[in-house]
């Protein structure tokens, strides 16, 4: 687990920049498609920043991530029954999960502005609780 420390570091920077340039486009008084598909792709980046670093202690770990069509459920299930994460914070995630896959799927015009709002308003705190419990699982 030796380059573990400096891997999560690198994925936090990139997800708080991600964070910020999400205040940014939602900041944003009038929102069209465009501010639509950029909050998206915010929230999509800072989930990816999630998954990227449960991926990386999972390895560092020798846990095999199953090779499975639902790999994405089955990270945030694994992270829990490790004790990476809590299951109340893996339930939070999960919202972000069923958004990545509409928003991987879908259109960006089929975005809908109160439902990013509601996602963008909570990943905030979704963010410092998971840099939490990733803080307090790496002091062990």
């Amino acid at each position: 687990m030796d380059k573990l420390p400096k891997h999560i570091l690198a994925e936090k920077e990139n997800v708080e920049i991600a964070l910020s340039n999400l205040k940014y486009a939602m900041a944003r008084r009038e929102k069209s498609v465009i501010e639509l598909a950029a909050i998206g792709t915010f929230l999509h980046n800072i989930y990816n920043g999630i998954e990227n670093i449960l991926k990386q202690i999972l390895h560092a770990k020798d846990i095999e991530i199953p090779k499975t069509d639902a790999w994405h459920k089955d990270l945030l299930n694994l992270s829990v029954s490790k004790g990476i994460i809590s299951e109340s914070l893996s339930d939070k995630i999960y919202e972000y999960l069923t958004f990545r896959h509409f928003f991987v799927h879908a259109y960006g015009f089929m975005l809908e502005e109160g439902h990013l709002e509601g996602l963008a308003h909570n990943i905030p705190d979704v963010w410092s609780q998971f840099l939490l419990e990733i803080e307090n699982l790496l002091k062990e």
